[in-house]
């Protein structure tokens, strides 16, 4: 597996099967546009498939905190500890920061918490009309 922050030769075509059990995914289009706008990415690309097989993304404001919105593996690559390591690598990219906050459901809090992620509370807000990003 190769884990990369760059998006170079990255596709479109590349990113096809993710959001699974999404009402109203995101195009493979839109997918790219959300890694290029993130401001710390890292996607892990199987190089004998030719596509990202994981992704996660973080906003941050550079200072003193990030918030992680999405990490996902493909089905299939799923239980192989890619997840894993892309919070991994994520984490060490944002371990100058004061807070890395997650929200997440609460089937994946333990995944969580091995990173030494804490169980807190959240308020959300979603427009599900809005969920393709188009």
């Amino acid at each position: 597996m190769e884990y990369r922050t760059d998006l170079e030769g990255i596709t479109a075509g590349m990113l096809e099967g993710f959001f699974v059990g999404w009402p109203d995914p995101p195009s493979e289009e839109t997918h790219l546009q959300l890694l290029r706008n993130s401001s710390h990415r890292v996607v892990a690309v199987d190089p004998n498939a030719g596509r990202v097989v994981g992704f996660i993304t973080a906003i941050s404001d550079g200072v003193l905190s990030a918030y992680i919105p999405l990490l996902e593996v493909l089905p299939g690559y799923q239980g192989n500890g890619i997840g894993q390591e892309l919070v991994r690598r994520m984490t060490g990219e944002l371990d100058y920061l004061y807070m890395i906050d997650v929200c997440c459901d609460d089937d994946v809090v333990p995944f969580y918490e091995r990173f030494g992620m804490r169980h807190t509370n959240g308020m959300i807000l979603r427009n599900y009309g809005r969920q393709s990003g188009d």
